[in-house]
């Protein structure tokens, strides 16, 4: 199965491979050992359903495993932590041929993947990196990550804005959690691609929830009544935006630019809510977890790092994205696919 890129919407959909070509994590010989564990089904333990990027998540997990028996296992929501371990730490104890795990932080599923890399099951890490010190001082790096250049998303909708806004003006910024990674990242991609021309205001933590971030939002508005654009670190928090900007009387004068993708995000650029969103395929990246995870139980050699596709989603293709969702609405390279072929 390969995907190949031939369109000319505006879409970013490269598959980067860290590292020299296709070598094998933490193996000294190139080889890897396949699995110790039932190589007739995986396992998956991923962040909360109650947000809809896990959801398509999931889905692309169970849609990609095909004939393989899949278990997904889920946090209660985003800060659940401990329950996210506990889940891992019984999944470790089925023995599946191999395990995908998408933290909620950096360390909070070390515990568990060292049980899994004691028993020589492969792991797979997507979406959010495990932390790299501790993953090594546990014995437990995972086998391959699959995941979004967050700092390019960001950089992609900043030059977006900078295109809107070709006279400049201020523009605020909502985040997620204050000191999370991947909201940093996208806002400090978003600031190198705005450019100078665009003054970008101090960003703002909404705790990736809508509420909060309508809360803010209209706060900002009220301080900022030049305001010209908002970047939001994700599509849930920028549809909080957009009501308050709404109820500011200022729809259509006010860009709004978020990152995710999730179908209410591209309802969002349907209806002119929103500016633009730059989408990431939790679809895809589930599916391309599952392709990691075949490949590593037929002893395959993984590629370390691969960035999963993103696509600049506006009017002029949203209608494309949409028929299309959850899938990526154009073709893309899976270099695990290509190992199982």
């Amino acid at each position: 199965m390969r995907h190949t890129h031939r369109s000319r919407l505006a879409v970013t959909a490269v598959i980067a491979v860290a590292g020299l070509g296709l070598a094998a994590c933490g193996s000294d010989d190139g080889e890897s050992g396949g699995t110790s564990g039932d190589a007739e089904s995986i396992a998956a333990v991923i962040k909360g359903l109650d947000n809809p990027f896990f959801q398509q998540m999931e889905a692309g997990i169970k849609d990609g495993a095909g004939d393989l028996k899949v278990n997904v296992q889920a946090a209660s929501n985003i800060t659940d932590t401990t329950g996210q371990l506990d889940k891992l730490n019984n999944v470790a104890t089925q023995n599946p041929g191999c395990v995908i795990v998408n933290p909620i932080d950096g360390t909070n599923l070390v515990q568990g993947m060292a049980q899994l890399a004691a028993k020589d099951i492969p792991i797979v890490n997507i979406d959010s990196p495990v932390d790299a010190k501790a993953a090594d001082e546990a014995d437990a790096e995972p086998d391959t990550y699959i995941g979004t250049n967050n700092v390019d998303a960001g950089t992609m909708a900043g030059e977006h804005m900078a295109s809107l806004l070709p006279d400049g003006g201020k523009v605020a910024v909502i985040g997620g959690i204050a000191g999370d990674v991947t909201s940093n990242d996208r806002i400090e991609g978003f600031t190198t691609g705005a450019g100078d021309g665009i003054e970008v205001l101090p960003t703002v933590a909404a705790n990736w929830a809508r509420d909060e971030a309508l809360t803010q939002a209209a706060t900002i508005l009220r301080a900022n009544p030049d305001l010209k654009g908002f970047f939001v670190a994700n599509d849930d928090m920028a549809l909080g935006v957009a009501r308050a900007v709404s109820d500011a009387g200022r729809t259509g004068e006010v860009d709004i630019i978020s990152v995710d993708g999730v179908e209410d995000g591209l309802k969002g650029v349907e209806s002119g809510e929103l500016s633009a969103v730059v989408a990431q395929y939790p679809y895809a990246i589930g599916e391309m977890g599952v392709n990691a995870c075949r490949a590593a139980i037929a002893g395959k050699d993984l590629p370390d790092d691969v960035t999963a596709p993103v696509a600049l989603v506006t009017a002029d293709n949203v209608a494309d994205a949409l028929k299309a969702a959850p899938a990526p609405f154009e073709e893309y390279d899976d270099p695990f696919a290509d190992l199982v072929e």
